[in-house]
């Protein structure tokens, strides 16, 4: 990814959203061409020269200072996660130093064997990318049950759940707030893409949707940043009908950016007897999975 443009990307998409009336400007009504606000009046806001400022938004500024990337935060109200943005496209150097050589992902047996044991709770291992490096037997149900269970196993055909967002159908009917996930997926990766610039493989992903898929392009262009660790997913699922489902998204140590996601339902809830019925899918042939989650008995 081209770290200069992004940088300046972003940084003209955070000024546009904020109103010089945010931060105490009266804009003069007839000669005010711009929403948002200007350069200078950034740079003065932020007490840092225009002329740096700008070198900075085109991408001609390589050593900005941790005070100078501060101020400027601080006047862009940017949240702490826009924030280490900021300073991952500002200094990309630093960031590709953080990144281990490429090697192919795979999920540890540990993380697999933790996965076969969770036999009541759907849960998926991913990279930093979303590809699913495995999946036990729910987890893959619940989110993928079109797809062979096989899919994780080799990379070329590993499913990957911001890919399969966007593009593939039958996962995006899974979310009933399916415009909510998108923006948060979008969110999620422009925090990745900026904290790991010389990735090839997330290039090649983000280009693949933005070429594909409008909706995506137009979030992406909007430069949203987001991370997310937990929350609720709210799913009707082909199955079992609707859910709302708790998530865990837990780091493993050691793995470069690999993550544990677990689900769960509220005790006693239509959720969990939903999750509990699909379940008992997972034990029925696939063939007759759909008799066995109505509670009726394989042909």
């Amino acid at each position: 990814m081209d770290a200069p443009s992004e940088l300046g990307d972003f940084l003209k998409s955070r000024r546009a959203a904020l109103r010089p009336e945010d931060v105490g400007i009266t804009p003069h009504p007839t000669r005010r061409r711009v929403t948002g606000l200007r350069r200078e009046e950034l740079a003065t806001l932020a007490s840092v020269s225009i002329t740096h400022y700008t070198r900075l938004e085109q991408g001609r500024a390589t050593h900005a200072s941790e005070g100078l990337l501060e101020a400027i935060a601080r006047t862009l109200r940017l949240t702490d996660d826009e924030t280490a943005h900021l300073k991952d496209l500002a200094r990309p150097a630093a960031a590709s130093h953080r990144v281990a050589p490429h090697r192919v992902a795979h999920a540890s047996a540990s993380a697999r064997q933790l996965l076969a044991a969770m036999t009541d709770v759907p849960a998926v291992v991913m990279d930093r990318r979303g590809d699913v490096l495995a999946w036990n037997r729910l987890g893959h149900a619940l989110l993928a049950g079109h797809l062979p269970p096989e899919g994780p196993g080799t990379p070329a055909t590993r499913p990957n759940l911001t890919r399969m967002l966007f593009l593939d159908q039958q996962y995006r009917a899974l979310y009933t707030d399916w415009h909510d996930q998108a923006q948060l997926a979008v969110a999620s990766l422009r925090l990745v893409a900026g904290r790991h610039p010389d990735d090839r493989s997330l290039a090649e992903l983000i280009g693949q949707l933005a070429m594909n898929c409008d909706e995506f392009a137009s979030l992406w262009a909007r430069h949203p940043v987001r991370t997310c660790t937990s929350g609720v997913k709210q799913l009707r699922h082909p199955l079992v009908g609707a859910m709302e489902l708790s998530f865990e998204n837990l780091v493993i140590p050691g793995t470069s950016g690999q993550r544990l996601i677990a689900y769960t339902s509220e005790p006693g809830s239509p959720s969990e007897a939903a999750l509990r019925l699909l379940g008992s899918a997972t034990d029925c042939p696939t063939a007759s999975g759909a008799a066995c989650a109505a509670g009726r008995p394989p042909r």
